[in-house]
């Protein structure tokens, strides 16, 4: 039981009702003697409540002056009463979604009162009385923290934290007067302060330097464009008292910033074709925007400068595109940046597509062939504009491509239904059939149904990352996307193994090797299974999953978690399975000439059933051993599309085919242990092809 306090209580009791209410308090406000003072506290919610449990009158402590308004109606359009006074300014406005919070006031409404942002205002607050009379006695503000959830954690926010911490963003504050101010809350954290009053134009000094020795600025390497990245810490002399510079190098244009070592806030650079940047499209301006997170890192990691610089002329490695304006943003900060939370936006608004396909790149600077890659960048377009969110620092474009080779919309849509029918009926019928391997035939297995059983869980996986993969790739997490696309490439690797080990199997059996090779089945899995993993897990070091679209010719786009880079992509996976292809054709070339190429006598005794099963058996060794995925080979020029339906259909449908394969080709064993074959007989016999399962 707390006892009742005097007036030197007081200071203790608003530390505790704060302590509550408050999980951003920076400071608290100092008067004209520097003594601390209690400010009028006012109380605001974003959210609707079901019941009124607020007074709407000015509650306050006769001994400390201090005064609380709460401001929290279900009825949103009027406020409380206690803000018709001269004590409180009720004039902000707050809006809402999820946990996060946007605010709008001005220095006039932080002057009068601190405000206190309630996020769950419905918890606990039932027992205050619907009209509370103003108190001297301490017992009131005990009664009231009785009253608070303590699990809820409020915002407070007051006038110093305005004080030092805030920007100018002019897209923030459109619509917004100049004495505003924008508030960020994001999950409890106050993220940005944005002051809509314009910064006072000051003299910006411009630095000029040479340009490399026999070039103008144009067409330079990214090798040679780091060079001149690398030296920009040694203007910083130059600038002297600014906080920033322009820059000029000939033809390369940009700016250099110096950075605080307290209170780091985000950098916008803006280029419009009034700027100083003259070789600009008529309508297109360029943005740049360092989030201060990226300013934070640099600065811990002694970076004192971020300049950006604009490159034009410079080279790409992708013939038939070009880079957009055929210019690269360069960023520097003097330490390595990456893997930042909060993108790095490079914006070019007014873009002509062209009924080109735009891509960010970013240039890998690590390596003996440096290249441009998508890793580590989204790209984000509307009607007129691009934005790249790049997540790291290096040199940045825009690569435009031609869409010459982008599919058809119907053709799109088509081959979507047929993909998911066609997996989603495969995965059904692989199940059935790993639940009759595991439940009845496990035990008494031959070689030859194992080694099928490890082809089945390879093509069932494979189908269901696959069905997921666009799905997650929608979610925007980036982490999930690049687990997704290496669970794809692993099955899809890994079902190519199964298939040359099926054709090696085959082949075994033709020359009657399984029983000479010991430990036969532990050797086969490790092939199957392990060697996959080694080329996805280097692919994943060299960080080669990414996001990629699939552009059609109607302007839409599908986007899934596969590999970006059409070179890597070609030489893994159509490498891969071109050795695959190479091995199990030739098997399946010798197999149908055991089976075609027989001797006369023997074509003759031939009875219609075996004509049958050995038809039945080349059919199925055509799936088995994977031979269908070579219509890949044919996906360009004229065959591309109708390779495409072919592909879709028989790789999509090849669970299902196999399963049916493996049922009839079980059926037929076990018809040919219960028979009973006369000696007569024996040479037709050794001439059919019993199917391997």
């Amino acid at each position: 039981m707390l006892p009742r306090f005097g007036k030197q209580c007081w200071m203790f009791v608003a530390i505790l009702i704060c302590g509550i209410f408050v999980s951003n308090s920076i400071c608290g406000c100092s008067d004209e003697n520097g003594s601390c003072r209690q400010k009028n506290i006012l109380f605001v919610s974003a959210k609707n409540i079901s019941q009124d449990h607020f007074p709407t009158e000015a509650v306050y402590h006769n001994v400390s002056g201090t005064k609380f308004c709460f401001n929290i109606r279900m009825d949103k359009t009027q406020h409380a009463a206690c803000c018709n006074g001269s004590d409180f300014n009720c004039s902000l406005k707050i809006s809402a979604d999820q946990n996060n919070y946007s605010l709008i006031l001005n220095k006039e409404i932080l002057s009068k009162q601190d405000i206190v942002l309630m996020k769950s205002p419905n918890q606990k607050y039932s027992c205050l009385p619907s009209i509370l009379h103003n108190k001297t006695e301490d017992d009131f503000f005990l009664e009231m923290h009785k009253c608070l959830d303590k699990g809820v954690t409020n915002i407070k926010l007051s006038q110093k934290d305005l004080c030092g911490n805030n920007t100018y963003d002019k897209e923030a504050c459109k619509d917004l007067s100049a004495t505003d101010y924008k508030i960020t809350i994001v999950n409890e954290n106050v993220l940005h302060f944005v002051s809509c009053e314009p910064p006072e134009e000051t003299s910006i000094p411009s630095l000029s330097l040479p340009p490399p020795v026999g070039n103008n600025g144009t067409g330079l390497s990214p090798e040679n464009a780091a060079n001149i990245m690398n030296n920009m810490s040694s203007l910083l002399d130059d600038i002297g008292n600014s906080s920033r510079a322009t820059i000029s190098i000939g033809q390369i244009k940009g700016m250099i910033f110096k950075l605080s070592t307290e209170n780091q806030a985000a950098i916008n650079y803006e280029i419009t074709t009034s700027g100083d940047m003259n070789n600009a499209a008529p309508s297109l301006s360029r943005s740049v925007q360092i989030p201060s997170e990226a300013s934070a890192v640099a600065v811990k990691n002694n970076g004192s400068f971020a300049a950006v610089l604009l490159f034009p002329g410079m080279h790409q490695d992708e013939p038939e595109s070009n880079f957009l304006n055929d210019e690269v943003v360069g960023i520097e900060m003097g330490t390595e940046i990456s893997g930042l939370s909060n993108t790095i936006d490079i914006q070019y608004s007014g873009v002509d597509k062209n009924g080109r396909i735009a891509s960010c790149r970013s240039w890998n600077g690590k390596g003996k062939k440096a290249k441009w890659v998508t890793h580590g960048c989204r790209t984000n377009e509307t009607s007129d504009s691009i934005t790249c969110q790049c997540n790291h620092l290096t040199f940045f474009a825009i690569l435009m491509s031609p869409q010459s080779g982008n599919i058809s919309a119907s053709d799109f849509k088509s081959l979507t239904y047929i993909t998911s029918i066609g997996c989603g009926l495969s995965m059904f019928f692989l199940a059935i059939a790993l639940f009759m391997f595991c439940l009845m035939r496990r035990g008494k297995a031959s070689q030859s149904t194992k080694l099928l059983m490890n082809l089945f869980v390879a093509m069932f996986t494979l189908n269901l990352s696959f069905l997921v993969n666009e799905s997650i790739a929608k979610l925007g997490n980036f982490s999930a996307c690049v687990a997704v696309a290496m669970a794809m490439h692993y099955t899809m690797l890994a079902t190519f193994n199964w298939f040359f080990i099926e054709a090696l199997h085959v082949y075994f059996n033709l020359w009657k090797l399984p029983t000479k090779v010991t430990h036969y089945m532990m050797k086969m899995c490790v092939t199957g299974w392990v060697t996959p993993a080694v080329v996805v897990i280097a692919l994943l070091a060299s960080k080669q999953y990414d996001y990629i679209k699939i552009q059609t010719d109607d302007g839409n786009s599908a986007t899934m978690c596969w590999i970006p880079d059409a070179v890597v992509h070609q030489g893994v996976n159509i490498g891969y399975y071109a050795v695959v292809f190479i091995f199990t054709f030739v098997v399946f070339i010798i197999t149908v000439r055991q089976i075609v190429l027989i001797k006369p006598v023997a074509r003759k005794a031939q009875n219609h059933s075996s004509i049958k099963t050995n038809s039945f058996s080349i059919i199925g060794l055509f799936l088995l051993l994977g031979i269908t995925w070579a219509f890949a080979f044919f996906s360009y020029g004229p065959l591309r599309i109708p390779s495409y339906y072919i592909f879709t259909i028989l790789n999509s449908f090849q669970g299902f085919f196999l399963f049916i394969y493996y049922y009839n080709s079980s059926k037929i064993v076990a018809q040919e242990r219960n028979s009973i074959v006369s000696s007569s007989s024996t040479a037709t016999s050794n001439t059919d092809v019993t199917p391997p399962h």
